[in-house]
């Protein structure tokens, strides 16, 4: 592999056409260059230059090394420019998150694009498990889990709490347990965790969410709550997935008596130093949250 280094004196020198004044261009001694240029020929096995007394011409392997050498190093200085530079308001983000919340957030983060055009927000839904590794493997910049990571690699920083709700047909305005058991389970990757711990706390007749006769299930965020829509039972959600579903008129929110919710962690990977910009998405979700 050529030195980008010694290939840039090179090409430096061939611009130029004097070793005195191309040492003065890149702050070296003459002698500096000419070992630099020496170090290269014997790099390559193969002269570059013709040396006549204070002059030089360049050989035929030194002419195609300065036409072709010279895009080397304009990429080579290109891409440190590219990996220096920091800007908070341009990039790429890559979140992911689980589906309730993401239904609320990605809306908000197209909004940021809107704002800093520069910006690419790469936003998916997943469950826990997939985003910690994801976060990990450094497939994702950020993740928000609601349970804190057991990986040494994945850092979690508590930012917010989701309530779980109960969720049936409009018509239904008062729960009580047997009507539960009259009416079915809706469910859903997440709906017999969410639905043992909601109604463990509200229902001391509650023991395992298999008392309940399931009458559908969905794995599509915002398709969970249809069958509920149409009566065939009752759902368990985070509260952002229950107000984004779009018939809100045709369902009913419950707030049980008992409060459960939800911690919110923002995760990333322990060891990648924090980019401009990926804290600047940080600290806007983080008030995103607090605010909804």
């Amino acid at each position: 592999m050529i030195n980008i280094i010694w290939l840039k004196t090179f090409c430096t020198l061939a611009d130029i056409g004097h070793f005195t004044r191309t040492a003065e261009i890149l702050f070296m001694t003459q002698s500096g260059v000419s070992q630099q240029i020496k170090k290269l020929e014997q790099q390559l096995s193969t002269p570059l230059l013709i040396r006549e007394g204070k002059s030089f011409i360049l050989t035929d392997a030194g002419l195609q090394l300065y036409q072709e050498g010279q895009s080397l190093v304009t990429a080579n200085e290109r891409l440190g420019q590219q990996l220096r530079q920091d800007d908070a308001f341009e990039g790429r983000i890559r979140l992911s998150t689980p589906g309730s919340i993401g239904l609320n957030l990605y809306p908000f983060l197209l909004d940021l694009q809107q704002q800093h055009p520069q910006l690419i927000m790469t936003h998916a839904f997943a469950p826990n498990k997939s985003i910690e590794r994801d976060v990990r493997l450094r497939h994702v910049d950020l993740g928000i889990m609601t349970q804190p990571s057991s990986c040494d690699d994945v850092l979690c920083e508590a930012i917010g709490q989701e309530a779980l709700v109960l969720v049936t047909h409009s018509s239904i305005q008062k729960i009580d347990w047997d009507l539960l058991l009259q009416l079915g389970f809706i469910s859903h990757p997440d709906g017999n965790h969410h639905c043992n711990t909601l109604l463990s706390r509200n229902f001391p007749q509650f023991e395992h969410v298999s008392q309940f006769t399931e009458k559908g299930f969905s794995n599509q965020i915002s398709l969970i709550l249809e069958p509920v829509s149409r009566g065939f039972g009752f759902s368990v959600l985070p509260m952002y997935a229950a107000k984004a579903f779009a018939a809100q008129h045709k369902i009913c929110i419950h707030i049980l008596s008992v409060a459960v919710n939800e911690t919110l962690y923002l995760c990333r990977h322990t060891q990648v130093s924090q980019s401009q910009r990926i804290k600047f998405i940080s600290e806007r979700i983080k008030r995103f949250l607090a605010i909804n």
